[in-house]
């Protein structure tokens, strides 16, 4: 039994990461077009004047009044995420503090697997000031290729609602002005 054993132990280590590809979305690369997501309208009002948005119900991402969103895929258990949350702050304070960029760029956060309520305690342990979303049951998730996180996706919005990755990656943004840098060579911004 030992020998049938080990041998179905490795099958199966190698089958089912193959068969976890398979199964999800494909990542959206650079150069293509972001996923159709709906996303709920943030209840507070700060968040709804930060993406241009006024009253209640649902938008998707082309809707934010903004020339380039970034989006971070992340969870408020990953480590990683964790780590680099500072450094996303420090990104968002970067543009916020450019009055040239502070209304072309806008930041989002969508957490994977998590709640409302462990959105809270992420945004409240780390201060984050933008708009965070929860996807709870990784809709969002899914559409995207079931990333790691965290995963950040740079889109340049175009007038005619549609969109056009310029940035998909996983991992730490390290530094966020050269960060910055890179997003508004990639865009066109000046």
């Amino acid at each position: 039994m030992k020998k049938i054993f080990f041998p179905t132990i490795v099958a199966i280590f190698l089958v089912l990461p193959a068969l976890h590809v398979c199964a999800g979305e494909k990542i959206p690369e650079k150069g293509a077009s972001f996923p159709a997501i709906t996303l709920p309208i943030p209840e507070k009002d700060a968040e709804r004047a930060y993406l241009g948005f006024s009253g209640k119900g649902t938008f998707t991402i082309s809707q934010i009044k903004a020339t380039v969103v970034i989006l971070e895929i992340y969870s408020m258990y990953c480590p990683y995420c964790q780590k680099d949350a500072p450094l996303v702050n420090d990104l968002y304070q970067a543009i916020d503090k450019k009055p040239g960029l502070k209304e072309k760029i806008k930041i989002i956060g969508i957490g994977a697997g998590n709640t409302t309520f462990e959105l809270d305690i992420f945004r409240n342990q780390y201060t984050v000031q933008f708009p965070l979303f929860a996807d709870d049951s990784f809709i969002v998730h899914k559409k995207v290729g079931e990333v790691r996180t965290p995963y950040f996706f740079v889109l340049k919005m175009n007038a005619d609602g549609s969109n056009k990755i310029i940035y998909s990656k996983v991992g730490s943004i390290q530094d966020p002005a050269r960060f910055l840098d890179l997003i508004v060579q990639e865009s066109g911004l000046k």
